[in-house]
């Protein structure tokens, strides 16, 4: 047991890199889901999504100098283009659409997920902010 283990971890700082994107699959407007070749799979909202862009975006709130993406509880994927081979850029309805979701991208979310969307909770209610959308006045 302990050398299967221990093997794992070698073979994890050896190679250093997540394994290989085996499937991807956009259900829009509602989620991604990924596959990769260890086996692992992960289905992501496109609130998650869009909070955990990899792009600096006007749409976000600067609260004592944290950025803070709020009120993304409803967006939506309107589309995705194949950026060369290691990566997808994702169009929310929101016109978010600078963002490049590479898989190693992708990988890191995954392995993370719960404890991110905790975060991202977590800062919401410290900055008295909302997963929803304001209301138009």
């Amino acid at each position: 047991m302990f050398s299967s283990s221990f093997a794992a971890v070698r073979k994890l700082h050896v190679f250093g890199r997540p394994p290989r994107l085996t499937k991807l699959a956009l259900h829009t407007p509602k989620s991604v889901e990924v596959e990769f070749s260890d086996g692992s799979s992960f289905n992501f909202s496109a609130e998650f999504l869009r909070v955990y862009s990899p792009a600096v975006d006007s749409k976000i709130r600067s609260v004592g100098g944290e950025k803070v993406i709020f009120g993304r509880r409803h967006v939506g994927i309107m589309s995705a283009e194949p950026i060369g081979n290691y990566g997808i850029r994702i169009i929310f309805d929101d016109l978010h659409k600078t963002g490049i979701y590479t898989w190693d991208y992708f990988y890191h979310l995954g392995s993370n997920k719960f404890s991110l969307m905790r975060s991202y909770i977590k800062t919401l209610k410290q900055h008295d902010l909302s997963r929803d959308p304001q209301r138009r006045k």
